[in-house]
Order: C-alpha cells, then structure tokens, then sequence
C-alpha cells in the first residue's frame, strides 16, 4: 500500500506527482507519460520470503555438489565452487580465489541470509528497527552477487574444455543456473518501499505510546 501523500518524480519524464493508495495488485503510471512509477504486490512478503527460501537451497545444493565432471585418458575429476577457488589459491592464484570466493559465494550467501532475516523480521509488524540496517546491506550484496557471470565463465570453459576431454555437467551447475533465475524473481517481486513503510509504522506507534 502507498501513502497518499508520497510525492515521487516519473524517471522518464520528471513529471513530480502524488501517488495514489494502491489497492494489492493495482499499478500506478504517469499522468504525462504512462511509466510505471510504482505497483503493489498482492502478496508483498510472501512470494518474495517463498523465493528466498528457495533460492537458500538452491544456494546451499550449488556449492555442495560438483559443477562438472571431467573425463580423460582414463582420469576423471569433478570439484564444487568452494572446491574450486581453494584450489586457485593453493597454485598461488590468491587474488583470483578471493574474488572468485567472494562473487560466487560470500556475497550471494549475504545476501540470501541477509533477505531472509528481513522478511522474516517484517511477517509480524511492527517490524524491529535493525531491519532496515539487513536492508541496506543486502542491498550493497546485490551486485556482487555474480552468478550469471560464473555461469558464463563455466559455459566458455566448457567450449574450450570440450576438444580435450570428456565433459559432464553436474547438479552444481544446473543449480546455479536456477539461482540466478531466482535472484531475478526475487529483485522483480521485492518491493523495498513495504519494509520501510512497516519501520515508519514502527516509529508512529513508538511516538504515539510516548
């Protein structure tokens, strides 16, 4: 739900207006341009709390279980993502192991932890103050959290890896491919405007009471 009073400018045309009180599932769109400048999810914590919990197991699957099995000249070999960037640093690719530790496991375990605490946290206003501090970092986690980008990195391996040996793709890859699917679902029905509004009513029932 929006305030009415909420004054907000169009990012297309600069147009400042008032936005309306949305009913669940109503859009609200520029008076001169027809943009989108705010919509309100029927179910604002809900499918985006779902979304999280899934994207928890998923997260935990993808760095428990192998991305690829290599095969060749009799050998075969698989490894994790955790397993990978230890071995990076052990060949002395310090550098490239923090980076690849921190893109493709710190900052997307942040953040999932850091999401689900919040909408944890939020089910039941009033919704504690420390709330909105997990939301700016999680927030800040976001764009670190490079999965499609590993994804990528994996798939031009694979073409390169492919003339010299035999490869299989394990269950580690297929589910980091579905935690990229759900960091999108998760960003598209996250609406970080129904956190806040539940801290402002927090800190109206704190004055009210004094």
């Amino acid at each position: 739900m929006t305030d009415a009073g909420e004054i907000v400018a169009c990012p297309e045309c600069d147009l400042l207006q008032h936005l309306p009180e949305l009913a669940p599932g109503a859009k609200a769109r520029c008076l001169r341009c027809g943009n989108t400048l705010a919509s309100q999810a029927s179910e604002p914590i809900d499918v985006p709390l779902a979304l999280t919990l899934a994207a928890a197991v998923v997260f935990i699957i993808a760095n428990t279980t192998p991305l690829m099995g290599l095969s060749a000249v009799g050998r075969q070999a698989a490894t994790t993502i955790p397993g990978g960037a230890l071995e990076m640093w052990r060949q002395g690719e310090i550098v490239t192991a923090v980076i690849v530790a921190f893109c493709a496991i710190i900052a997307p375990g942040s953040y999932i932890l850091f999401m689900l605490t919040t909408l944890l946290a939020v089910k039941r206003p009033p919704a504690p103050h420390w709330v909105g501090e997990l939301l700016r970092w999680a927030d800040s986690m976001q764009p670190w959290s490079m999965s499609e980008v590993m994804i990528l990195g994996i798939l031009v391996a694979l073409i390169k890896i492919a003339e010299l040996a035999t490869v299989e793709p394990g269950i580690g890859m297929y589910a980091v491919g579905g935690l990229v699917v759900l960091f999108t679902a998760i960003m598209i029905t996250f609406d970080p405007r129904e956190i806040w509004k539940r801290i402002e009513w927090t800190d109206d029932v704190a004055e009210t009471v004094r």
